[in-house]
């Protein structure tokens, strides 16, 4: 039994008047003793649902296999404030933060990528005067891995994701701009591994070539897949052999970002 971590105690999460049904967002914890770096994942879902079994779990025991340790990330979705998703983020990366680890990344899937970009290019410094401890580290990720991900609601977007994120503000251009990762890159946002297919039809593969391009033109160190074949929504992609290789290349590249057991 792996053991859930409620991110606010006693029902305090921001915003949970807008979403009171929904349970408090918590992490599930896939704990490796002695690894340096661990990983909040979030699984996919369109901001409607959450693929917990097909993107969650089992990439959290694909990243154990390298020694890393890893935390799923059971976020709020719709209907839900627009900012509630991004703040259980950015709170998981605190809470993982706190707990000794040297490094913390993040990493997620469709939507749960949109997720994962959105915390690597709108986190926040910690606050020094901030009561609770948690508040006081800062929530940017050292890493980001964004799979077949959801980059921008403005150019290429995944309808549904949009629509369940922002409600009533889909149309709004200041939202549109808030929330489309590749316009909010900087110099300092954090080395990213991007993998998506050409045949996707759910979410185009532009949404990832925007992201590299944003990268890129700020001098971001990425690392990039592109599969010819394969669908959208594949996690681990058993069944299609040549796109499963993304995971050892994702371990291979976390391990040299110093995120593996000590040695």
């Amino acid at each position: 039994m792996h053991k859930v971590i409620p991110l606010w105690p006693n029902g305090a999460a921001p915003y949970t008047a807008e979403s009171p049904d929904q349970a408090q967002p918590s992490i599930t914890e896939y704990r490796i003793e002695g690894s340096r770096g661990a990983m909040v994942v979030c699984p996919g879902g369109g901001y409607e649902m959450k693929a917990t079994d097909h993107e969650g779990y089992p990439i959290a025991e694909m990243l154990n296999e390298a020694g890393i340790s890893a935390y799923v990330l059971d976020y709020r979705v719709s209907p839900c404030h627009c900012l509630a998703p991004l703040t259980d983020a950015l709170r998981a990366i605190r809470t993982v933060r706190a707990m000794g680890y040297e490094k913390v990344g993040i990493l997620g899937f469709s939507a749960g990528g949109h997720l994962t970009c959105t915390a690597a290019t709108l986190y926040a410094p910690g606050d020094p005067d901030a009561e609770d401890p948690i508040e006081r580290l800062s929530s940017r990720p050292d890493v980001f891995v964004p799979c077949y991900p959801v980059v921008s609601v403005y150019a290429y977007p995944h309808i549904g994701s949009r629509l369940h994120l922002l409600g009533v503000h889909a149309d709004d251009p200041e939202f549109l701009r808030r929330f489309s990762a590749e316009l909010n890159v900087t110099a300092e946002t954090p080395p990213a591994f991007i993998w998506h297919t050409a045949e996707d039809d759910c979410v185009p593969v532009q949404n990832s070539l925007l992201l590299a391009g944003a990268l890129a033109a700020k001098g971001v160190p990425f690392e990039l897949h592109i599969f010819p074949n394969g669908p959208h929504g594949l996690g681990l992609a058993p069944e299609v052999p040549e796109v499963a290789g993304w995971a050892p290349m994702c371990q291979r590249w976390l391990l040299a970002q110093g995120f593996g057991k000590e040695a």
